[in-house]
């Protein structure tokens, strides 16, 4: 089990990511899940991957409430590193991820997991509708919801104006 899931780790963590936003709290999500994967062990007829997915996703959600007072903070522009930007389509870049990112922030939980899940892990419908354990229907739902809501969320932020 320690190899699959040596093997999952980079999956895990774009996935870590794109809930929380910040790489340090995507590390601490991902330490979070495999510590308590290995204490807790696997059920019965369980795939791993699948496992550890919903795993992530239920440890995000409830440190995200416990820790939601601390993670405005860290947000904070005068807590963050400053980079040097070379060019200015580095400049572009990284205010396209802010905005994606604020939006996905915006978005509710529920959405913004199964977007991750379908949009940056590549999943199939079926195999998020297993993962989080919902109704197919609902995944597909939710995601056309969470579509809609980040592009309005990102015209909203450039002024009307998306390319």
């Amino acid at each position: 089990m320690q190899q699959q899931l040596l093997k999952l780790l980079p999956m895990l963590r774009r996935f870590a990511y794109s809930l929380t936003g910040s790489m340090a709290d995507a590390d601490d999500l991902v330490q979070s899940t495999i510590e308590k994967i290995l204490s807790k062990g696997l059920p019965d007829e369980v795939e791993l991957a699948k496992w550890a997915f919903r795993v992530c996703r239920n440890i995000w959600i409830d440190e995200y409430r416990a820790r939601k007072v601390r993670l405005v903070a860290a947000q904070d522009p005068e807590l963050q590193e400053e980079q040097s930007m070379d060019s200015s389509a580095q400049i572009d870049q990284k205010n396209t991820l802010n905005q994606v990112n604020a939006a996905m922030q915006a978005l509710p939980d529920d959405q913004r997991s199964i977007l991750a899940l379908v949009a940056v892990q590549g999943f199939s419908y079926k195999e998020v509708s297993e993962s989080l354990d919902i109704p197919l229907g609902t995944v597909m739902s939710r995601l056309s919801r969470a579509r809609t809501s980040l592009i309005t969320l990102i015209k909203g932020q450039q002024g009307g104006l998306v390319a």
